[in-house]
């Protein structure tokens, strides 16, 4: 099936898995920043058009898990949406994160773009960032960018959360990034 109608997303489709990833981010427990090597599973599914009156999208349904070396629970998790706009080359991923996080990251994209940067920020009305009222005060992100970039059966992606958080001085970067390789072209 072609996927030509989803512009930068189409090489997205189906199912990845990746062994290299590394969380870099404030761990509670330790009472400082530090790093998680992670490996973790996405999948893509394909779906649209969805028809918002004169805005016509084209969507892929994703899931993602992450594990730290051999524990059987994800430390984390996502489910969302990444979105494609042809008509004004507009890009958007949309997930939620079960601390209570929502995230509407975007940016206008070449249709052809094998490689592209979304980002987000908190109080922005279309491009922005939502928390419950624990994170809010205690942990409140500020921005969201991610870079993607898909390669044939392949695809990375470098993400950065900017967080105030309560135990720091700083803002902290909470960094995730990983490479991963399509295992199936079924989502």
């Amino acid at each position: 099936m072609s996927y030509e109608e989803w512009g930068p997303l189409g090489g997205l489709v189906g199912t990845w898995e990746g062994a290299e990833g590394l969380d870099v981010s404030f761990h509670n427990d330790k009472g400082k920043i530090a790093e998680t090597e992670y490996r973790e599973k996405t999948s893509f599914k394909p779906f649209g058009p969805v028809d918002n009156g004169a805005q016509l999208l084209y969507g892929l349904d994703y899931r993602t898990a992450a594990w730290k070396e051999d524990v059987e629970n994800p430390f984390h998790t996502e489910v969302g949406y990444w979105l494609w706009d042809g008509g004004d080359h507009e890009l958007m991923r949309c997930f939620m994160v079960p601390r209570g996080s929502t995230v509407i990251a975007g940016a206008t994209v070449d249709p052809a773009a094998t490689s592209f940067v979304l980002a987000a920020d908190l109080g922005s009305t279309t491009y922005g960032i939502l928390s419950n009222k624990y994170l809010d005060a205690y942990a409140r992100t500020t921005r969201y960018d991610v870079t993607v970039t898909i390669d044939g059966e392949t695809f990375r992606y470098d993400e950065t959360t900017t967080v105030e958080h309560a135990k720091s001085a700083d803002l902290i970067l909470h960094t995730d990034r990983n490479t991963l390789r399509r295992i199936s072209l079924e989502g």
